[in-house]
């Protein structure tokens, strides 16, 4: 293995450790960092009925995007599935624009394979979870993504996509309910 791909990873495990020990607080972060958002007003749109049903809409529209994956309370790696506050369905998939070696050492289900959809009971729990995600990634390139909020769904897309290319799940998430 090379130098460079080892660094990487080492870098990218040890900010993977930060997020899961960080991850179970939900605070909105600071001001200076905003998540990347629908145009619909989130109050506006009603919530998915859950991941696996707003995956399929945004496939749907999204053709690359491709094996979900559901998580459980139990395989759920940051273990917010189903808590306070947090997520109430999630499910994640991979998008073959993204190549392999750009990902090599990665776990299946993590974001920058592809992307996740998270789904939460209310609009106000998206944003604070997309705007928590946005200030812990903040000084890490290597854990960045675009996160897309509608309603009360949370679309997370991998850092590894154009922006142009991730802009089709924005898209695809202003047709969501």
């Amino acid at each position: 293995m090379s130098q460079t791909r080892t660094m990487r990873l080492a870098v990218l495990a040890a900010c993977i450790t930060v997020l899961v020990v960080g991850c179970s607080d939900s605070g909105s972060g600071d001001s200076e960092s905003q998540p990347a958002q629908s145009s619909a007003a989130p109050s506006a749109a009603r919530p998915a009925a859950d991941a696996a049903g707003a995956y399929k809409a945004i496939a749907a529209n999204v053709p690359s995007a491709t094996s979900s994956a559901p998580i459980t309370a139990e395989s759920d790696p940051n273990h917010l599935l189903g808590r306070p506050g947090q997520y109430t369905s999630k499910i994640t998939f991979s998008d073959s624009r993204i190549k392999a070696a750009d990902t090599e050492g990665l776990e299946p289900g993590d974001v920058a394979l592809g992307g996740a959809v998270e789904v939460f009971a209310n609009p106000a729990d998206a944003q604070a979870r997309a705007a928590y995600i946005q200030t812990v990634t903040k000084g890490m390139p290597a854990l960045t993504e675009y996160d897309y909020v509608h309603g009360s769904t949370l679309i997370r897309v991998s850092h590894y996509l154009t922006p142009g290319q991730a802009g089709e799940y924005e898209t695809a998430a202003d047709k969501l309910p």
